[in-house]
């Protein structure tokens, strides 16, 4: 499967796009000009596009995509709106046009139900519109909604739903892996789901 990936070179998406390879995909890595690809796996194919100004044939091409990007702890509000919010809603419309298969969304675990008082307050309501727009889309869907993450690989134990600790860590590894599953597993259809990784017995 030809999956388009936005956020190739960042923390998550790059353990996705090696994820994707392991399973036998094709990733097409989404990337800004002038971005380091050097950590991609080799024979992954580029393909140039800013989510602040997407080319009208970003996803030509793909069955699917998966929305790994984030406008990062240090961007003001404005461009956390133009990131988050206004980017993924063009990316989601785009690959509606193209016919594209399956949208997988990264999310935040705070989008169900964004807190006005958080100090990720834009960041949150960008996510949750950006979640309402692609389940009002038409695409088949899956939104992961992970709590804090943390740089780990994780264990591959990982907790879903009501139970999730929404003040536990969620391993970037565990979310790449989990981002891959809800690519072809047809039971994530349609599916917003919470997600922690357990941690280690003491």
């Amino acid at each position: 499967m030809h999956v388009l990936v936005a956020g190739a070179t960042g923390k998550t998406g790059l353990r996705l796009v090696r994820e994707l390879h392991r399973r036998g995909h094709q990733p097409v890595a989404m990337v800004r000009q002038g971005s380091d690809t050097a950590a991609l796996p080799a024979g992954t194919t580029v393909r140039h596009g800013d989510l602040t100004d997407l080319p009208d044939d970003v996803c030509q091409g793909c069955e699917a995509v998966v929305f790994a990007a984030g406008s990062g702890g240090a961007t003001d509000d404005a461009m956390t709106e133009r990131v988050d919010r206004e980017g993924a809603i063009r990316l989601i419309d785009l690959a509606r046009m193209a016919g594209v298969d399956r949208f997988v969304m990264l999310s935040s675990v705070g989008a169900g139900d964004p807190d006005p008082d958080s100090d990720l307050a834009t960041y949150l309501k960008a996510k949750h519109d950006a979640d309402e727009h692609l389940k009002a889309s038409g695409l088949e869907f899956a939104i992961v909604r992970p709590v804090a993450l943390t740089d780990e690989d994780g264990r591959g134990e990982i907790r879903f739903g009501d139970d999730v600790d929404v003040s536990g860590k969620a391993a970037r590894g565990d979310v790449a892996s989990v981002l891959a599953e809800a690519l072809t597993d047809s039971g994530w259809t349609g599916q917003t789901r919470r997600m922690e990784s357990i941690p280690a017995a003491a």
